[in-house]
């Protein structure tokens, strides 16, 4: 619940008993045998109801101990019951309808000893039981109805979850079954096109003949396809990341990457969606760095803010603003896990040189 709200349910609390209280009192002033006190007591007992919802009892003990008192000095009318039927009801809806119906039968208790016995004083005060007893009811129906609020809620996220989770479980069975046909179907013919270029150019070394730059581009290739390929499966695989991306810089730095990572802010635990989309981001960014930029400088910065993790990848490659590179599966993947997540991505050539990845992923649901 936001402070806004908070606000302005304290509000309508301290409307409601201004209200009441005014009525009280206005009802309280064409008695002759109202003096001061009596205002006093009914104000007090008025005003102790803003405090309902944090403390129903002592409320309830507050409202009937002064509006009792009130009673037995000045013999009001029925009105001044309000407070009282009021402090009941809240009182049962918090849950506790035996402190309220004793409440109520020590009002009317006071209420009937107040006046004298006849028909009328009788009267008044079964119709004031009747109020008390619609409090204690009225009280018990909005609790139970706010249980039945909480268990519909509670089961409507429930089923959310079950559709999620039954989601993410069709989504690795697809991966693992895109996996297994692009198995199936690329790695022999790749591993075939390779072998066969590797053997060509094995006999045409041998044979002492000068080797055609279209087969060594083929065999290149086809190794190139092989380790693309065994990286994909590996993705495909696998839903969870394998380490953090701290990791990540200390494998690239492992395979001859010069990479630094800097992390600013509060560092804390993640939401996983989050945890691993940062995964896959700082992964992806520091393989095309590997790929395009060569021996260049790599900085990785994550910054942790109030309500968003910048994830910033530099590298002070080649790449110039001027022929900005054709956006591929790995950038494309990287953007479509940023959007899903309601975050931001900037990937472009820098203007002094290199490349820089820029993501923002929001942290609201961590």
């Amino acid at each position: 619940m936001s402070a806004d709200q908070v606000t302005l349910k304290r509000l309508a609390d301290v409307a409601l008993a201004v209200v009441i209280g005014a009525l009280v009192v206005s009802a309280a002033a064409f008695d002759d045998d109202t003096t001061a006190v009596d205002v006093a007591l009914i104000v007090t007992g008025s005003l102790a109801l803003c405090a309902y919802r944090a403390a129903p009892r002592a409320v309830l003990a507050v409202t009937t101990a002064a509006l009792t008192v009130h009673v037995l000095h000045a013999g009001p009318g029925p009105v001044s019951a309000l407070p009282v039927v009021a402090a009941v009801h809240t009182a049962a809806q918090a849950g506790h309808r035996a402190v309220g119906a004793a409440a109520s039968a020590v009002f009317l208790g006071a209420y009937l000893a107040a006046g004298p016995l006849s028909q009328g004083t009788v009267e008044r005060t079964a119709l004031l039981a009747g109020w008390f007893l619609c409090a204690v009811v009225t009280g018990l129906a909005g609790r139970n109805w706010q249980a039945y609020l909480r268990q519909t809620e509670q089961r409507a996220l429930e089923a959310e979850r079950t559709r999620e989770e039954a989601a993410l479980r069709r989504a690795g069975e697809e991966r693992l079954r895109i996996a297994r046909e692009l198995h199936d179907s690329l790695t022999h013919s790749i591993s075939i096109v390779k072998l066969q270029a590797g053997v060509a150019v094995h006999l045409a070394r041998k044979r002492g003949e000068e080797i055609p730059p279209a087969l060594l581009a083929i065999q290149e290739a086809g190794g190139e396809a092989m380790r693309e390929l065994r990286a994909t499966l590996e993705v495909l695989r696998t839903d969870e990341p394998t380490g953090t991306p701290a990791l990540l810089v200390e494998r690239a730095r492992a395979a001859g990457l010069a990479v630094a990572l800097t992390v600013t802010g509060r560092e804390r635990p993640l939401a996983a969606t989050v945890d691993r989309a940062a995964y896959r981001i700082v992964q992806e960014a520091l393989t095309n760095a590997a790929r395009h930029a060569g021996s260049a400088k790599v900085a990785v910065e994550l910054a942790y803010g109030e309500g968003e993790l910048t994830i910033r990848v530099d590298d002070d490659g080649a790449a110039e603003p001027s022929r900005p590179p054709a956006e591929g599966i790995g950038l494309t993947g990287m953007r479509e896990r940023v959007t899903a997540l309601g975050g931001t991505l900037h990937a472009a050539p820098r203007a002094e040189g290199g490349f820089s990845v820029r993501a923002g992923l929001p942290l609201e649901h961590v």
